[in-house]
């Protein structure tokens, strides 16, 4: 039984595909659009489908549309539609008074009648190029069609990913239809949502709103925010307790604010970064952490799980997860990688698997994010010569990747199957080597980011205690770890100004070449640590395809380019 997962709401449109519990391939639509977590002119781009995204998938499977089971949109348009919900097709305009009283946006109705068409839409509206793998289908079938609710499918892209068989469940994000913060606890295969935080209240909106006002792009640069947080004080603090106000229970409130009369004039994009900006990106994630860490030891309480799986774009806060981590009641904390909305259409996707073949079974948990598209050597090589390009080459790529590693060199890296979710974790990386503490800066420049922003170092899993305080496994880059102090030194250019660094690990399992590049490494200058940042620039998703990676290789100043089999340098 396949079936396809879809998200295509809000932003951060993608697709995933699970056959008979086992997920066969996921990735987002911007890999391929180029366009960066969908975010056009407008808000919304929900009438667009992840076409590109679901080709690829189909394509994995060696599959068409027409053989697809079941699909599943991550979203439930009939929790907002009152009067309207199972009608066939929505007609605009939308009368706001006959269903709901007070949209959020403007956009709402369009947003809506979008997502309720979409059926119709994946029918009949791919783009010429991709038509072949779908035909054959009609709006309605030969698939059936399931619309999820949004945190139905973070939870379920948290706990039917995660290697645990009992977990409490939390996710948190902007919003869904109504929720914004949902708790569960999935035990002897069911789930159980046991209490959920409704819009308005948001701890998601607070970030993205803080976000904006400090000059970043919200829904994209929280993030920045959160490695700003790290220059500041807690001035603004005791503000932030007043706007957002833990009630108990897991539940909190979100006073409305108005951010300029609070915290001043909002900081234009590009502009100078002051201290005081720096201070409410610092109180902004301490009353955050504070929140979060009263919400999940309440969980635990409520539920008496000792392990915790979290998903929704607030999850992706490394900082407040490694806090999480260290000070709650849970002896383990799982972070699902791809947390933010692309990752609820791997949730929708394993939640109707499940429901539908009525097997509480596990055949799959998410070790490693390696689940999007591949080249191989003779795709690769018929670009190079194509582009009439000069390269080399190897037998051993790992080995003459890390020799120009250890001659301090940045490399483009550009192995295997693409990573899914946010964070580059070996397959799209530009790598360098962690011991000068320049290449921090550099790396920065080469990528036209802000200086203030850290890099993060993948280590071999074996040694990940040996560098990093209380080192655990961490396949994900979802967790900080404080650098013991007498290693500090060896790996200066890795360690943020608060003396932490977001951590990947890597074991041969998870992917051998970018293992045995550490290990080569390692052998060559005594450290088993990289940095690996994105492959990509600023405003640009990370790179797809070799015509990806080659187009960033020549127009960065990186000196070298390890694709595939091939070396390409810079005289």
């Amino acid at each position: 039984m396949y079936t396809l997962g879809i998200n295509a709401a809000y932003h951060d449109s993608a697709a995933c595909l699970v056959q008979d519990g086992i997920v066969l391939a996921a990735v987002e639509d911007e890999r391929f659009t180029r366009v960066k977590h969908g975010k056009r002119p407008v808000p919304f781009t929900t009438w667009e489908l992840p076409f590109h995204a679901i080709d690829y998938c189909l394509k994995e499977a060696r599959i068409e549309l027409k053989d697809v089971d079941h699909v599943a949109y991550s979203y439930q348009p009939n929790l907002l539609l009152g009067e309207w919900a199972g009608a066939e097709t929505i007609t605009l305009p939308l009368e706001p008074s006959r269903h709901q009283s007070d949209w959020l946006s403007p956009w709402d109705p369009l947003f809506l009648s979008s997502i309720v068409n979409a059926p119709r839409q994946l029918a009949s509206g791919a783009p010429h190029h991709l038509k072949k793998r779908f035909k054959g289908v009609r709006h309605d079938g030969p698939y059936r069609w399931h619309f999820v609710e949004h945190h139905l499918s973070h939870e379920a892209s948290a706990f039917l990913a995660a290697p645990f068989d009992d977990c409490a469940v939390l996710t948190m994000d902007g919003r869904g239809e109504q929720a914004t913060t949902s708790f569960g606890r999935y035990a002897g295969g069911e789930y159980q949502r046991i209490k959920q935080v409704n819009l308005p209240h948001s701890l998601g909106l607070v970030y993205e709103a803080v976000t904006s006002h400090l000059g970043f792009l919200h829904s994209s640069d929280e993030y920045k925010v959160m490695a700003l947080a790290s220059y500041g004080k807690p001035v603004y603090a005791p503000l932030f307790r007043e706007i957002i106000t833990y009630k108990g229970a897991g539940e909190y409130e979100v006073q409305p604010v108005q951010w300029e009369e609070l915290l001043g004039p909002a900081r234009e994009r590009g502009s100078e970064l002051t201290q005081n900006h720096m201070d409410i990106a610092h109180s902004l994630q301490v009353v955050l952490e504070e929140t979060v860490l009263k919400m999940a030891n309440w969980l635990q309480q409520e539920t008496g799980m000792k392990k915790l799986a979290m998903a929704g774009g607030v999850a992706l806060n490394c900082v407040m997860n490694a806090r999480l981590r260290d000070r709650s009641a849970f002896d383990e904390v799982w972070v699902q990688p791809a947390a933010g909305d692309a990752g609820t259409a791997l949730g929708a996707a394993l939640r109707i698997d499940a429901q539908e073949r009525q097997d509480r079974r596990r055949y799959w948990q998410m070790d490693h994010a390696f689940l999007g598209p591949a080249y191989g050597d003779d795709e690769i090589e018929a670009f190079l010569k194509q582009a009439k390009l000069r390269y080399r080459r190897v037998d051993n790529i790992a080995e003459a990747a890390a020799e120009l590693l250890a001659q301090n060199k940045v490399i483009g890296w550009f192995q295997g199957r693409m990573e899914f979710g946010p964070r580059a974790l070996g397959a799209r990386s530009i790598l360098a080597s962690p011991v000068k503490p320049e290449m921090q800066a550099h790396l920065n420049l080469i990528k036209d980011r802000e200086d203030f922003r850290p890099v993060a170092p993948v280590v071999l899993e074996e040694e990940v205690d040996k560098w990093f305080v209380n080192g655990g496994v961490a396949p994900f880059m979802v967790f900080v770890y404080d650098v013991i102090p007498s290693k500090a030194d060896a790996i200066p250019a890795v360690r943020h100004v608060d003396g932490t660094a977001r951590v990947q690990t890597i074991n041969r399992d998870q992917h051998p070449l970018y293992y045995d590049l550490l290990r080569t490494f390692a052998r060559k200058t005594d450290v088993p640590v990289l940095i690996n940042t994105s492959f990509n620039t600023r405003g640009e998703p990370v790179v797809c395809t070799p015509r990806d990676a080659v187009e960033s290789y020549l127009t960065t100043p990186l000196d070298a380019l390890a694709i595939g089999s091939f070396i390409l340098e810079k005289n």
